[in-house]
């Protein structure tokens, strides 16, 4: 074999071993990203999930157009998990959780699911579920603060990833005061949740307080961190002061 024809061929191996290299390291880190993904949504492949949607408030039956908007949006993540979902309204949903994974849409006013999951899962956090139009409708209290919203200007929503117990599947909320700033909460765990996972654990537990920022014109896209409130949304708050006193006359 001459020289010419003997550097084509190691030409070609050596094309051929670096092709190979490539492919085996791109499904490598393919495969970590997906089963990292996986773990923190807590669908591994063929798994169940339930997503749960919220009425609309204004129309009987119905849900609103941005929230069915963010249950496409987070199908596609699960679909990209290889799992399957079943869709289940709010006043449908009568069952445990921890067993498969769940993602609840919607504040306590039009989802009793969440108004549950508040209670036993994030007692430290109050939403006012006052009648539409009176004041304080809406308005979220996490650690003491309160966060309003302004009609196409500001709203605030939680996003928060739970489980009762060790091992158990968890569950995701997305309670904000408008159906915009849900699909803005299904948005951003769809764009972050690696970043999420890698900063609070694949397996971990947390409590977000997102600001939707004018959505008359921007929708659901500007959306800006408050703050982590995981702490004081998971710490019983206090009974308020008239809870208080009617206790003590009763006693």
């Amino acid at each position: 074999m001459d020289d010419s024809l003997r550097d084509l061929v190691l030409g070609l191996a050596a094309t051929g071993i670096g092709a190979a290299l490539g492919w085996f390291f791109r499904t490598f880190l393919w495969r970590r990203t997906l089963r990292r993904r996986q773990r923190f949504l807590g669908l591994p492949d063929n798994a169940e999930c339930a997503l749960v949607v919220n009425r609309d408030a204004g129309k009987a039956g119905a849900v609103a157009r941005a929230d069915a908007l963010a249950l496409l949006e987070l199908s596609s993540l699960i679909k990209d998990c290889r799992a399957g979902v079943q869709v289940l309204p709010a006043d449908d949903a009568r069952q445990g959780f921890g067993e498969r994974a769940e993602f609840c849409i919607g504040g306590p006013v039009s989802n009793p699911r969440m108004e549950a999951h508040l209670s036993v899962l994030l007692p430290g956090v109050h939403v006012n579920t006052v009648e539409f139009g009176e004041p304080d409708h809406g308005v979220i209290t996490v650690g003491g603060e309160r966060y309003g919203w302004e009609k196409g200007r500001t709203a605030h929503v939680l996003l928060a990833r739970l489980t009762a117990e060790s091992g158990q599947r968890p569950v995701f909320l997305f309670c904000g005061q408008t159906a915009v700033a849900n699909q803005a909460a299904a948005r951003y765990l769809v764009r972050h949740h690696l970043r999420l996972a890698r900063k609070h654990g694949a397996d971990g537990t947390f409590c977000l307080l997102l600001k939707v920022v004018n959505d008359a014109a921007y929708g659901p896209d500007v959306v800006e961190l408050v703050g982590d409130v995981t702490r004081a949304a998971r710490t019983p708050a206090p009974a308020p002061q008239g809870d208080a006193q009617d206790s003590a006359a009763s006693a």
